[in-house]
């Protein structure tokens, strides 16, 4: 089994800034794509970035240019900085991960999702 803890969220102003980190344990052989998902009230839980293992990334448009996702595969973490922070990026923010994991001589490759981080953005 495989747990995510995320961290970091919380109260911020329009324009400001803030950093989700988001770090996997368990029975990990290797971690094929680490991302960040997000969802608003009302609404559809969406791709914000995702880093896949070879070190390629990418973006939701809305996020494009202020937000940085970055991971340290040695430590099977991933980091969102989220900047000039907008009150449509509030949500709850969940941390994705495409672990393998391995059994002998049999390996797997499961979903799993963090609890989940509220970023809410209002002055």
């Amino acid at each position: 089994q495989v747990q995510l803890v995320e961290s970091g969220g919380g109260l911020v102003q329009p324009g400001g800034s803030v950093r989700l980190s988001c770090a996997a344990s368990g029975s990990i052989f290797s971690i094929d794509v680490m991302g960040w998902y997000r969802q608003a009230p009302g609404k559809q839980r969406e791709l914000v970035a995702g880093s896949i293992g070879g070190g390629s990334t990418n973006y939701a448009d809305s996020v494009k240019g202020r937000f940085t996702i970055s991971r340290d595969n040695a430590k099977n973490t991933v980091h969102l900085q989220m900047n000039s922070l907008k009150p449509e990026d509030a949500a709850v923010y969940y941390c994705y991960a495409k672990v393998v994991s391995r059994d002998g001589f049999v390996y797997d490759v499961s979903d799993y999702w963090g609890q989940g981080t509220q970023v809410t953005v209002s002055s």
